[in-house]
């Protein structure tokens, strides 16, 4: 594959497979984190056998089933494309740049199978190779349901930033797939390698996870909330939601109210318990959050509740079009996998502002220091305080 135009945004990547010039999604002139690691090199110059760790020489990829689990902005995927390997991610944004890189990199149309953490893997797996997520628990329900596919031959070969690997994470492999060892750390990256084993029980996937909320929420007390590994704060209502359910809006009836960055949808779910007949469109860029947020929704509100459940890039406008919405709940992160950004929370708000109607109002909760009236004041012109605690505020923007 050859280099192609560059984006001011991109970084060059060089692999035993060639040099690429790999970005994030969106792409950002201004962005300076890179779309691969130290973590992503190590594990490619072992396939390769150009590593110390590939004692036994290069990884045999020909005509063998590659699958990808995790690969963040597509660089994996991009440098295997002569492979065909199947990439398995959760996260929307991480699809649309590896889409964007491996045109970049000049693939051919389907050189690479993108599926999502909730569609059926490959039946059988010949190489797994896998990029340690943040979250532990969407490791242990994505080795879960691999597993079935791995047999004794197949190469399982996992990835991190030494900060990323734990004790716990080498437990996961072992328990659910087999053996598991480490490599000495390069540039502090580390390799996982674990050996299957067949007659290994590793048991029900314990997830999906639910939990009833506290009673004293509004309208959502005591309601169940479904959790798919990987959700934010899958084990309990976290501070900052619940505060913000503490102060929701009212929405008319035949309002349209987006929960935007939805998580377990229980901002959503606790909007439509509050406003009957308000149609709710819950938005994250998790497929897992997506998936968590339907099922709380209609855990609680019933099959035939008015509702949308969307994998977007924020509020996009192949997502949601302009002016056809009456009001935004938001609670922004602030993290993109290891790195603190307001990147994220920016896309948001003039999302926001791009889907909302004149008239409707963006509601947001965020952490007291992140100064996020600041940035509203700017995109909207206007912000005005709705509640503070010493650690959080609610906050209010109306488009003009």
């Amino acid at each position: 594959m050859n280099r192609l135009s560059t984006p001011a945004a991109a970084t060059p990547f060089t692999t035993p497979w060639g040099t690429f010039d790999l970005t994030r999604y969106p792409e950002d002139p201004r962005e300076r984190l890179r779309a691969w690691d130290a973590a992503d090199e190590y594990l490619l110059r072992h396939l390769a056998g150009k590593a110390d760790s590939a004692q036994g020489g290069a990884t045999e990829l020909t005509g063998r089933t590659v699958v990808v689990l995790g690969d963040r902005w597509g660089a994996l995927t991009t440098a295997l494309a002569p492979h065909a390997p199947v990439q398995i991610s959760d996260s929307h944004l991480g699809r649309q740049a590896t889409l964007a890189n491996l045109a970049r990199a000049g693939a051919a149309p389907g050189a690479a199978r993108l599926l999502t953490t909730r569609d059926t893997p490959p039946g059988r797996i010949d190489v797994l190779l896998v990029r340690v997520p943040k979250s532990l628990a969407l490791l242990e329900d994505q080795l879960h349901r691999l597993a079935p596919a791995v047999h004794p031959g197949t190469v399982v070969v996992g990835t991190g930033m030494v900060t990323e690997i734990h004790t716990s994470t080498l437990q996961l492999f072992e328990r659910i797939l087999g053996p598991t060892r480490t490599s000495l750390a390069v540039r502090k990256a580390r390799l996982v390698f674990c050996t299957p084993d067949p007659a290994l029980d590793p048991g029900p996937n314990p997830w999906p996870h639910s939990y009833a909320l506290p009673g004293d929420i509004g309208p959502a007390a005591g309601r169940t909330v479904v959790n798919h590994a990987g959700t934010f704060c899958a084990e309990r209502l976290d501070i900052g939601t619940r505060f913000f359910l503490g102060h929701l809006p009212a929405a008319a009836p035949g309002a349209r109210v987006v929960d935007l960055g939805c998580g377990n949808g229980v901002v959503g779910t606790a909007a439509a318990l509050a406003s009957p007949g308000a149609e709710l469109v819950f938005v994250d860029e998790s497929h897992q959050a997506v998936a968590s947020a339907e099922a709380t929704f209609r855990t609680n509100l019933g099959p035939d509740a008015p509702a949308a459940f969307l994998t977007a890039d924020a509020l996009a406008t192949e997502a949601v079009p302009p002016g056809s919405v009456d009001l935004v709940l938001n609670n922004p992160p602030f993290h993109s996998h290891q790195a603190t950004t307001d990147a994220t929370a920016w896309r948001m708000f003039t999302g926001a502002r791009r889907a909302l109607r004149p008239g409707g109002e963006l509601w947001v909760v965020g952490n007291r220091h992140l100064g996020y009236h600041v940035k509203l004041r700017r995109l909207f012109g206007n912000c005005r305080l709705v509640a503070g605690n010493p650690k959080f505020v609610v906050l209010r923007a109306v488009k003009r």
